[in-house]
């Protein structure tokens, strides 16, 4: 009985032994074939590399793109417009209480979010009526960076910023000052005008090109000084990341909230234009992505087809002691893979410095490497060099030792 059990436990320790033994002739056939075919490991090294860092660049772009277009298109003004149905709850016009609740919706999407309030009154400069927008400048300034201003933004009471087209009607220029008057509303005799005006000084003048060069802006306290009335805002813009579905989403849930009496509007041009350009680089980027992918293809299965053409002898002499098609083959493969990890780790390293510059040079944005994207591009680089070698390995399987074996 103790001689079975002997006999079991010297053939299991044998069996080890053997695996082991493998196992090591199978990685000195690795080492071998590498350090033998320096030329050929390297070509395939290198193409990998060129894959890799041109993938992480175009992945990490295609990160970094589309926040800083959909940054750079906030500067262009709201994407969104909640205005008062001077009813209910906004009848005196959109108190800041829903302000606040408004903005809380829109920062409960996850979306960063920017936002501006204007008052509306008329009033008279000359005789002449003209529409004045009660503003806090720095939230008017931080939404509409591309409005071209001239001087400064109104900042203290009886201080004004005129429209382009208002200030060529009343030939002034900034350091000037203006009267400007209320317009007095009587529901019994109409509307009557204010003999009396506030000289105010210009500090601005502001030129976009639309609507708000014939516009005079002041701060709120300003205007309610000047009209004699405290209300809500007629209008709150905001300037948000949201865009397209998300956009879309969110100006529904505004206007299902009925009680809160006020309209949400998307505006379409900054929207689409925002989502559109996104898209179409995003795609563009992607296309790319794919033809680095089939280019690193095509080099990796050329440099593995070239090896198994050089190792053909070998193979065929393998094969007729007994090695059979899928150890061969697994060998290729783990040969490629090898290539593939070198290669990726190579094109990722300078893949990474390469997207640091470009995006702070091009963007004028700063980005850290993403270590899981990193990885995750090392994987990429290992699977196309195996996917690269599969057709070479199907060569390889074919040889048939006896003709290589006569041609020697």
């Amino acid at each position: 009985m103790e001689d079975k059990e002997d006999k079991k436990e010297f053939s299991l320790d044998d069996v080890k032994k053997q695996d082991r033994a493998r196992r090591a002739m199978f990685w000195t056939m690795i080492r071998g074939a590498v350090f033998r075919r320096r030329s050929r490991a390297l070509m395939a090294v290198i193409a990998s590399a060129v894959g890799a860092a041109t993938l992480f660049v175009l992945v990490m772009v295609c990160i970094v793109v589309p926040a800083q277009m959909t940054e750079e298109m906030r500067t262009y003004g709201a994407n969104l417009v909640v205005t008062s149905n001077q009813t209910g709850k906004t009848e005196n016009g959109i108190q800041q209480m829903m302000v606040d609740h408004t903005t809380g919706m829109m920062r409960a999407t996850g979306f960063d979010e920017i936002h501006a309030t204007y008052r509306y009154d008329t009033v008279r400069i000359n005789s002449a009526s003209y529409q004045l927008a009660g503003i806090d400048s720095a939230e008017v300034k931080a939404m509409n960076k591309f409005w071209d201003i001239t001087g400064a933004w109104p900042a203290h009471t009886n201080e004004v910023l005129l429209g382009t087209d208002v200030a060529d009607k009343l030939s002034v220029h900034v350091g000037q000052s203006i009267t400007v008057g209320a317009i007095e509303k009587n529901t019994a005799n109409g509307t009557i005008l204010d003999t009396d005006g506030t000289r105010m000084r210009i500090v601005g003048i502001v030129s976009t090109g639309g609507r708000e060069d014939s516009m005079v802006y002041s701060t709120l306290d300003t205007l309610e000084q000047l009209t004699g009335e405290k209300r809500g805002a007629d209008v709150i813009e905001y300037s948000s990341q949201a865009s397209g579905a998300d956009l879309t989403k969110l100006v529904n849930s505004i206007n299902n909230m009925t009680s809160m009496n006020v309209t949400a509007q998307a505006v379409s041009k900054i929207s689409t234009a925002n989502a559109s350009i996104i898209t179409m680089l995003t795609t563009l980027f992607w296309i790319i992505s794919i033809v680095i992918v089939a280019l690193t293809l095509v080099g990796v299965s050329t440099t593995m087809t070239s090896i198994v053409s050089q190792r053909r002898n070998e193979i065929g002499l393998r094969k007729a002691l007994g090695a059979s098609n899928t150890s061969i083959a697994r060998e290729f493969y783990v040969e490629s893979a090898l290539y593939g990890v070198a290669g990726g780790i190579a094109g990722v390293l300078i893949g990474a410095g390469v997207a640091v510059v470009l995006i702070q040079a091009v963007f004028d944005r700063s980005a850290l490497p993403n270590v899981w994207l990193m990885l995750a591009c090392v994987a990429v680089a290992a699977l196309i060099a195996v996917i690269a070698s599969i057709l070479p390995v199907r060569k390889a399987s074919h040889i048939n030792p006896a003709v290589v074996l006569r041609e020697e």
